[in-house]
């Protein structure tokens, strides 16, 4: 198996990301989080990662992230009845 590290910032990130991850980066990006997501993840992650465990962290732990970055309002609500 080959395996290749890559250095990215957030702009190539959004390149190597797909489907809910890239909603996740495009709503922390328009509220100018993008250097506060790099350094959680750099936190979370000092040892090399490979980009399907961003994507799913971006993706299926979106809730942690934006809360992480203090994004309460991206956070879905539970449905009150």
């Amino acid at each position: 198996m080959l395996s290749v590290i890559k250095d990215v910032n957030t702009y190539e990130l959004k390149d190597e990301l797909w489907c809910g991850a890239l909603d996740t980066l495009e709503a922390i990006t328009h509220d100018n989080k993008s250097q506060e997501l790099m350094d959680i993840l750099q936190e979370m992650y000092p040892e090399p990662v490979d980009i399907t465990t961003i994507n799913d962290l971006l993706w299926f732990d979106s809730d942690f992230i934006f809360e992480q970055l203090n994004m309460i309002d991206e956070v879905e609500k539970p449905f009150n009845m």
